[in-house]
């Protein structure tokens, strides 16, 4: 079995026509959404960073945790390579809140629970849970760049090994 990467390919549509992703090399759709503190956040604040923006299903679940906590832990990484974390899931500022206090998470969380960032970035879909049809968050996670276009997509991400990937990723930009 190999190992997923990061979709690097440029089309000629900004979203797949499947799935609603949005392609790399498409300018980055905005959104406003309140933070964790109630702080209502746009993308356009970090012009000039490069942006890790990972959708994920919800808080305080076991693959949510592990994937924040991995972030959580590279956060440094992150830094030294002009990128910010900004995780965006369909839960409230209140529960972003305990989140964040529960795991010392040092990045913002986004709450979306009317769904525009999570429709607008197509990542809002119909999935298979325990042998039904529902429609959830796809954990996903995108790399804007600096300019403010989409640079890598990482779908159906599996948490273990995801972080190396991002770093990778954006290693590759600064070179």
């Amino acid at each position: 079995m190999g190992k997923k990467k990061a979709t690097k390919k440029k089309a000629s549509t900004k979203k797949n026509a499947d799935l609603g992703l949005i392609e790399i090399g498409a300018k980055a759709p905005a959104i406003a959404l309140k933070d964790q503190n109630g702080k209502l956040r746009r993308l356009s604040e970090f012009k000039g960073q490069n942006i890790v923006l990972y959708f994920y299903p919800r808080d305080n679940t076991s693959g949510c945790t592990k994937q924040a906590c991995a972030f959580r832990d590279e956060i440094e990484s992150f830094g030294e390579l002009n990128a910010v974390v900004i995780g965006v899931s369909p839960d409230d500022e209140t529960s972003h809140t305990k989140f964040i206090t529960k795991y010392e998470l040092p990045f913002i969380l986004l709450a979306d629970p009317e769904r525009k960032a999570l429709e607008k970035y197509g990542v809002w879909q119909e999935k298979n849970m325990y042998g039904r049809k529902v429609m959830g968050v796809v954990r996903t996670t995108y790399i804007i760049d600096s300019s403010g276009k989409i640079a890598a997509r990482f779908d159906k991400v599996r948490v273990a090994d995801h972080i190396p990937k991002v770093i990778e990723t954006l290693q590759s930009l600064t070179d």
